[in-house]
């Protein structure tokens, strides 16, 4: 079994029954918020799409919360910068078929060069491109709301949730921000 585990390139470490039910009741809360936000910003046919990326977010905050990718300033600019990068490209390239892959491969390098390396940040990227009329009609809007409420909305979620669920101490001289 090791072996098939070592081929398929598995990681094999015991996680509770808990741990489990709790990053999946965080997700559900975090995206729970993400929903909301969204449809006030965007009403119920813009936000799928967003709400699809954030999606991908609840994934790494509320299972991985102490990676890398799940650290605020990732979160943050991962989402931040791409839907930025995202819009500019959707602006000025009139061909969505060179915009959607310039808009992530720009993305993926400012997420690189900015520290801020959040993989559902290519998502957005992409929505800001090809997300249809409501999403273009915001313009550099879409980044504020709903990206970057979103992205706050989320983020605040999985903070509170992983701090009181958890029973998580802040080591003192700690750099990280819980989760």
């Amino acid at each position: 079994m090791k072996m098939l585990f070592d081929i398929f390139g598995i990681e094999w470490r015991e996680v509770s029954h808990r741990e489990r039910i709790v990053s999946a009741v965080g997700a559900f809360l975090g995206i729970a918020a993400v929903v909301l936000t969204s449809r006030y910003f965007l009403g119920d046919a813009g936000s799928y799409l967003v709400i699809a990326s954030m999606g991908a977010s609840a994934v790494l905050l509320f299972a991985v919360p102490h990676g890398a990718l799940s650290q605020p300033w990732s979160v943050l600019g991962g989402h931040l910068f791409s839907a930025l990068i995202g819009v500019t490209c959707s602006l000025v390239i009139p061909s969505d078929l060179l915009a959607a892959p310039l808009a992530v491969a720009l993305a993926v390098g400012a997420m690189h060069y900015l520290r801020c390396i959040h993989p559902p940040g290519g998502a957005t990227a992409l929505v800001a491109v090809i997300g249809g009329s409501e999403i273009e009609a915001l313009g550099y809007q879409f980044a504020l709301t709903p990206v970057l409420a979103n992205t706050l909305a989320i983020r605040a979620t999985a903070i509170l949730f992983n701090l009181f669920s958890s029973g998580a101490v802040i080591q003192p001289g700690s750099t990280s921000v819980l989760p």
